[in-house]
């Protein structure tokens, strides 16, 4: 970074912050204007790259564009992958309550697959550690609903190693706040 205002103050925030909004840039400098440039000058340079409009990284990961959805987390193939349930190389998948228009969009030349969750479905996740951040992941018991709900077909062999991974009480708990039909459909593949 060249001759910036408050240079120190937005290099510590972008090395600690792993996806951050143009308005977090603007409270710092005090100025929209100058923060819109002084953003369009660090991603000329590489030093920041470009996650959605608006909404920036200092660390080169599509992954992370899950910050820039939130409400959002990481699921189906994605959380297999995250858990060491998955072998095969996956695009990162982003499950959010915004009525984002759904499917694959580019991300820093990459894949990124997002989909919609209606709202009373979104729970069911955690933080886990990713590099030096943490990001939100369905956990083991959401994963397996997610996998029914999106009609995506689940390996037999990660399938296998999630049934020992979840807990049965929990996702019981989880299914109540489905439809029937749909708890049915789960507890017979879970045999419940």
């Amino acid at each position: 970074m060249g001759k910036i205002k408050h240079k120190p103050q937005i290099e510590e925030f972008i090395k600690e912050t792993p996806a951050f909004w143009a308005r977090d840039i603007e409270k710092i400098v005090k100025n929209k204007n100058y923060a819109h440039l002084l953003l369009h000058k660090l991603t000329d340079k590489g030093v920041v790259f470009r996650l959605t409009k608006g909404c920036y990284t200092a660390f080169p990961d599509p992954i992370l564009s899950v910050l820039c959805f939130k409400p959002a987390y990481l699921g189906l193939q994605e959380a297999l992958s995250l858990y060491n349930l998955w072998e095969q190389e996956t695009i990162p998948v982003v499950l959010t309550v915004h009525k984002v228009r759904q499917g694959i969009r580019k991300i820093l030349d990459n894949n990124v697959y997002l989909r919609y969750l209606p709202s009373k479905y979104f729970f069911g996740f955690e933080l886990i550690r990713y590099g030096d951040f943490y990001l939100p992941v369905s956990d083991f018991e959401k994963t397996l609903i997610d996998f029914v709900w999106f009609k995506e077909h689940l390996p037999e062999s990660a399938l296998k190693q999630l049934k020992q991974k979840i807990k049965k009480e929990k996702l019981k708990k989880y299914l109540k706040k489905y439809p029937e039909e749909f708890q049915k459909k789960v507890k017979q593949i879970i045999k419940i």
